[in-house]
């Protein structure tokens, strides 16, 4: 083949490689919690009324404690939390989770299953934000009206094209006079640089952020931004208005948002980003797709148990020491 061919080859095997720097594994979690020996033994159950948690003591230090890291004071299992998790996010109602539960012979509450996700949602939040993702050079942003406490509100966010990564989102009051400075400040400090291509609807919000954000003299970091797109040829929005459908047909089963900082924006966006398998990625999930890997049977469990362990980050790669 000719250097041309040798030079895109070449390119994308390295841009793979790149992609591929940060595992989040599940924890070891073989060894005593306070010395780190590996001689620990079985030592009798704790009884709740959901079920039984094995107890574990240690003969190198006689410390007794139980592998429940992230779940520590809960009657629920960790098994049963990621279940609801999982059904929740997927599109399920808190009572419907309820219910399901009740299948298990687990009685919870509908708040306590929304608890659940506020607590969660917030700890994986916090931890995800010290990984900076490998996003492609192109971006769109667009943006979806939804209902908040009955009032009409407009979720503008902003994608990554090539590996749908949702990079940020925010809520506004209106549609026209809404300033997106705060949505592209927020995307870049997520992805630690600008796209150099931005494709959105002609909406002024957006090339007025643009201007004020991205737009530069310098060629080598220069952003030109599409504004003017169709539903077929070339510049499209089709990928954006897919995750307006994601969003749309969640927000139907709740029948609006009913608080302005409700964890279910954010926490969808994590479920959309870390743990939602995509098709037309070849069944990958958007981080994994950006070189964020997270292994184990329950990503739930692997996110929340490193979440809670709270991992030192190196300064200069930002990947986390797991």
């Amino acid at each position: 083949m000719c250097k041309h061919i040798w030079a895109v080859e070449f390119s994308l095997a390295l841009r793979n490689e790149v992609r591929s720097q940060v595992v989040i594994k599940p924890l070891d979690m073989q060894t005593c919690l306070y010395c780190g020996s590996a001689t620990i033994k079985k030592d009798g159950v704790r009884h709740n009324k959901n079920g039984e948690i094995q107890r574990f003591t240690c003969k190198a230090c006689g410390k007794r404690f139980v592998r429940n890291l992230g779940f520590e004071r809960l009657k629920a299992t960790p098994q049963i939390v990621t279940s609801a998790l999982q059904l929740y996010f997927t599109g399920e109602s808190l009572r419907n989770v309820q219910k399901f539960l009740l299948l298990q012979g687990v009685t919870v509450s509908h708040q306590t299953v929304y608890n659940w996700v506020k607590k969660y949602i917030r700890l994986m939040e916090k931890y995800l934000d010290k990984i900076t993702p490998q996003v492609s050079p192109v971006w769109r942003a667009d943006e979806l009206y939804v209902k908040i406490k009955g009032d009409m509100k407009y979720l503008f966010a902003m994608m990554d094209d090539e590996t749908r990564f949702l990079i940020a989102q925010e809520v506004a009051d209106s549609k026209y006079t809404h300033d997106a400075r705060k949505l592209f400040s927020l995307a870049r400090t997520v992805a630690h640089k600008t796209p150099k291509l931005l494709i959105t609807d002609g909406l002024p919000a957006y090339h007025d952020a643009y201007l004020k954000e991205y737009w530069t003299n310098r060629n080598d970091t220069a952003t030109h931004h599409i504004r003017e797109i169709t539903l077929e040829g070339k510049h499209n929005n089709n990928k954006m208005e897919r995750l307006n459908g994601e969003i749309r047909d969640r927000e139907k089963v709740m029948r609006g948002i009913k608080r302005e900082d409700t964890p279910i924006i954010p926490g969808y966006q994590l479920y959309h980003n870390y743990l939602r398998p995509h098709e037309a990625l070849d069944g990958k999930t958007p981080a994994e797709a950006c070189g964020i890997e997270i292994q184990g049977e329950n990503k739930w469990m692997t996110l929340i148990q490193n979440a809670s362990r709270l991992p030192t980050l190196d300064s200069k790669r930002r990947l986390p020491k797991i």
